[in-house]
């Protein structure tokens, strides 16, 4: 019989790491929080998906204290396209949401409109969330956007673009 530890001591790293990223943010030392976050997108991307999309937006918190907001609609891309269920899913619209306010409220919306193929290649081959993308893109431009996606979290995360500042 054999009996393996890997994953408990995965799962402890990754909280220490969590816990690491934490105290450094809380004492405004934003380079090391990013560092132990990134330390933990390493180790959860295929075995602890739950972390990976927690850890996505920690970074995405930091990049919003840093006023780096293309930073942080990418780490919130990158969270909800590896989100491992439809609850988390949703969950990644609702703080993306979030995100977009901020940078609404910053007057800096059109800093989503620069390299736009960054923000596709974080989202993979999903379709959805490419034709998201797409829309996110041009509401950030001031196009008007018709599209209606099948999830509610989806639209309401776009509609704070398209109310303009």
């Amino acid at each position: 019989m054999v009996i393996k530890y890997e994953p408990l001591n995965r799962r402890e790293r990754i909280v220490r790491l969590f816990r690491e990223a934490i105290e450094a943010e809380n004492a405004n030392d934003l380079e090391t929080a990013k560092r132990k976050l990134d330390e933990i997108l390493h180790e959860s991307i295929d075995e602890e998906p739950e972390f990976y999309f927690e850890a996505c937006f920690r970074l995405a918190e930091i990049f919003l204290q840093e006023d780096n907001y293309r930073g942080a609609v990418k780490c919130a891309l990158r969270g909800i396209a590896r989100a491992p269920n439809e609850n988390l899913y949703r969950l990644g619209f609702k703080r993306l949401r979030d995100v977009f306010n901020i940078i609404r409220d910053s007057g800096k919306v059109d800093d989503l409109t620069r390299d736009t193929g960054s923000f596709f290649s974080h989202v993979g081959e999903d379709e959805t969330l490419r034709a998201f993308v797409d829309a996110m893109v041009r509401a950030a431009k001031g196009e008007e956007i018709e599209v209606e996606f099948p999830i509610r979290e989806m639209n309401e995360a776009l509609s704070v673009l398209k109310e303009g500042p």
